[in-house]
């Protein structure tokens, strides 16, 4: 099954356009964590039980494991959503953007050791450092485009001219990756909750192509303006990711964490809904 065709599946059975980000803050972790040489797995691994049945996917954030040198607690973690969650995609969020020869080693670091289903990658660099990640027809490719932090707009909301006509660089890049990139129809574009306006202008440029929306919860994007900007007719189309809102829900509640983690994510998993 390849990338997008798991992701309608899991839009569908679980009805939810929810994307939950495992961002790992060791620092936050409940009292009876810290200090426990798995407490990254042991963490991920509550908050995926909790909310596995209301997700469209997990995002785990590959930086919070590698700078806890934990990147075999991220390996064990996507190993158990694959064996206990399999209709769940997996997105690597690593933001991935080199030349030729280094992406495809990312490449295989994303695909082969974390065995990711799609991983977040910088489309700055152009098509030759995209193009090793195609060697994976199956497997998604998600590429940044309007990012939600306000310094995106240094670059993003430029304006450039090609073929005669002048439109912001975050549209050019969603319509070069849209009608050229796309080979394998794996490809989505990361459009952020804080700029519904962009959203609708990306939507209207790619068509059904699934869009990463990162940026409600703690970022402040505005959930209705994020769904009704970023539907697709079918109500479908978007993965909508929250991170720490959800993940810290229960940050005081010590072994409990992970069922004030469920119900932060049903309310976000149903506000989503409410406007599909």
């Amino acid at each position: 099954m390849t990338f997008t065709e798991k992701l309608a599946a899991a839009w569908q059975k679980n009805n939810s356009l929810l994307c939950v980000g495992l961002d790992p803050a060791v620092g936050r972790f409940p009292a009876h964590l810290q200090g426990k040489p798995d407490a990254i797995y042991t963490f991920c691994k509550g908050i995926v039980d909790a909310t596995a049945d209301l997700v469209c996917s997990f995002k785990p954030q590959i930086a919070y494991f590698a700078a806890e040198k934990a990147e075999d607690q991220l390996e064990a973690i996507c190993t158990y959503i694959r064996e206990q969650y399999p209709d769940i995609p997996i997105i690597l969020d690593a933001k991935r953007g080199d030349i030729g020869a280094t992406a495809k080693q990312y490449a295989r670091e994303a695909f082969e050791r974390f065995k990711a289903d799609a991983v977040t990658l910088s489309p700055y660099m152009g098509y030759d450092s995209v193009e090793p990640y195609f060697a994976y027809p199956d497997r998604g490719t998600i590429l940044l485009v309007r990012t939600s932090n306000p310094g995106g707009s240094d670059l993003q909301a430029l304006h450039v001219t090609v073929a005669g006509k002048t439109v912001p660089l975050y549209q050019h890049v969603a319509r070069l990756v849209a009608e050229k990139w796309n080979v394998h129809g794996q490809c989505g574009l990361v459009v952020g909750a804080t700029y519904p306006a962009e959203i609708a202008a990306v939507r209207s440029i790619v068509g059904d192509m699934p869009l990463l929306v990162p940026g409600i919860g703690a970022q402040g994007g505005d959930i209705k303006a994020t769904v009704e900007s970023g539907k697709t007719a079918s109500g479908l189309g978007m993965m909508i990711n929250s991170s720490r809102a959800i993940l810290y829900a229960g940050e005081k509640e010590a072994e409990r964490y992970a069922a004030f983690s469920r119900v932060a994510a049903i309310q976000t998993r149903d506000a989503i809904n409410q406007y599909r």
